[in-house]
């Protein structure tokens, strides 16, 4: 998975008003990725616990609730 450099700029122009390098944006994007593939295998456990093989909104925020933002 690689979330784009130019989607994380543009998100980060907007929200704070600053441009990044490239290599700034390559780094945000290897952490979120990191988070997201942390996030997903919380929330897949979640749902197979719960005899699902789909995941939902809820475990997502359940993942987030216990560990935080």
């Amino acid at each position: 998975m690689n979330i784009p450099r130019a989607a994380i700029k543009k998100l980060v122009k907007k929200r704070k008003g600053v441009s990044l390098t490239d290599s700034a944006a390559s780094s945000i994007s290897l952490i979120l990725e990191k988070k997201a593939s942390r996030i997903a295998k919380y929330a897949l456990a979640r749902a197979k616990r719960a005899g699902r093989e789909t995941i939902l909104k809820e475990d997502i925020e359940a993942y987030r609730l216990k560990y935080g933002d």
